[in-house]
């Protein structure tokens, strides 16, 4: 039986996931410097110990209303090579712990689905049948391909 480890995580009252290897790290939430014309999801840059690293609002690419609470918000940034070799971090509400699960609590999405919705499956936590917790996995990697290139695409 194969296990899967990913970061769990909060937007708007729903739990998602990402793969552990996609993470660098998870930093508290920071001031960030709005860029001029750029795309609503684009919430600005953040200088992390010497590197501008653009900050992406996760829900506005998920389509999700955007959270409250600004204070207590994290930012997960993600490792260079799963972000196309950029610096990305994204705005989460909050980080609530790394799972490993074994891959039969994963139930796969159907596949129209999950190619327009970027779900590479629902992940079954906390335990027996009644008291289970539906995480959301993201493919955050096909998120990024398909927006950067948009955003690519867009520049004049």
């Amino acid at each position: 039986m194969a296990t899967i480890d990913v970061v769990q995580f909060e937007i708007s009252g729903t739990n998602y996931a990402i793969d552990i290897n996609t993470v660098q790290e998870i930093v508290e939430m920071m001031p960030i410097t709005p860029v001029p014309r750029s795309p609503q999801h684009i919430a600005g840059i953040i200088n992390l110990r010497g590197v501008i690293t653009n900050v992406m609002n996760l829900n506005c690419l998920l389509g999700l209303d955007f959270g409250q609470n600004h204070e207590s918000k994290k930012i997960i940034v993600l490792v260079p090579d799963a972000a196309g070799s950029s610096n990305i971090g994204l705005i989460v509400d909050d980080v609530q712990s790394v799972l490993q699960i074994d891959d039969e609590n994963v139930d796969q999405m159907d596949a129209s689905l999950s190619k327009e919705a970027f779900v590479k499956g629902i992940i079954k936590s906390g335990g027996g049948t009644t008291k289970q917790n539906l995480v959301i996995w993201i493919d955050i990697e096909k998120i990024l391909e398909e927006t950067l290139g948009t955003v690519e695409q867009c520049v004049c």
